[in-house]
């Protein structure tokens, strides 16, 4: 047993979908997530600054005494989990793997979408996973273009991101997709405008969030890192940029769980 917290790290306000499902999942453990903030968002910077950004927020993290580490978001994970993972060989590091699987498991047109940061799209955990499991499957890409900024905006619910999420998901559907992999932690956050424009058309819609969650329970009955039964957990939020941005964070993690 280990009553010390779970860390959840990303780039910004994205790993949030991740943190409310582990909140839901374990609600006996204790979370702190730090959302960089200060260096988002990662899209268009070099492998090695998104690896110095990662390795820094870990270390945070390990310095507040996390018992395990969920790197949730897909560009650091891309970019870093491999590092991270040779640097701290005695602490659990969980990434995120585009839920390519499962979309493809389930498509019945065998033509797969998914949407991810350009970082996320070009690198090796894509291509090994695409080449794993959609060997026969057509798996239409495209970056989410703006759509990082408007969720750390908080701009989810204006015409302007309506428009973004159905300028990049129109011509998706018009390649007949019928699933659709959110690759990337903010885009969760646009489901609902992303579910508007798909209508009626049959598509489903996927993020990695719940089996992260079921990943993190795993490592921790197998690891004897869970919390104590009855255990009344702390929920703490840090970030590189200022009291603003933490608090906002904060306030945006607690609405989550109202959803």
């Amino acid at each position: 047993m280990n009553n010390e917290a779970i860390g959840v790290y990303d780039s910004g306000f994205g790993g949030l979908s991740v943190w409310r499902e582990l909140y839901d999942m374990l609600p006996a453990e204790s979370l702190t997530f730090l959302g960089d903030g200060k260096n988002c968002p990662y899209g268009g910077r070099s492998k090695a600054q998104i690896t110095a950004f990662a390795d820094a927020a870990v270390e945070r993290l390990l310095s507040e005494g996390c018992k395990m580490i969920v790197v949730a978001c897909n560009t650091a994970t891309a970019a870093a989990i491999d590092t991270l993972r040779s640097r701290w060989t005695d602490i659990p590091i969980v990434g995120l793997e585009p839920a390519i699987k499962p979309a493809c498991e389930r498509s019945r047109t065998r033509r797969v979408g998914v949407l991810a940061t350009a970082h996320s799209l070009a690198g090796d955990m894509f291509h090994r996973t695409a080449a794993r499991y959609a060997a026969d499957v057509e798996v239409v890409t495209a970056v989410g273009e703006g759509f990082v900024e408007i969720v750390e905006q908080g701009s989810e619910n204006t015409p302007e991101a309506a428009e973004a999420v159905r300028r990049v998901v129109e011509p998706m559907l018009a390649r007949g997709v019928d699933t659709i992999v959110l690759g990337c932690t903010h885009y969760p956050f646009l489901r609902r405008q992303i579910e508007e424009v798909v209508g009626d058309r049959g598509v489903e819609i996927i993020d990695s969030g719940k089996a992260v969650a079921r990943r993190v329970a795993d490592l921790l009955d197998r690891l004897s890192l869970r919390a104590e039964e009855g255990h009344r957990p702390q929920y703490r939020f840090l970030s590189f940029a200022d009291e603003e941005y933490r608090s906002r964070l904060q306030a945006k993690a607690f609405d989550c769980t109202r959803h």
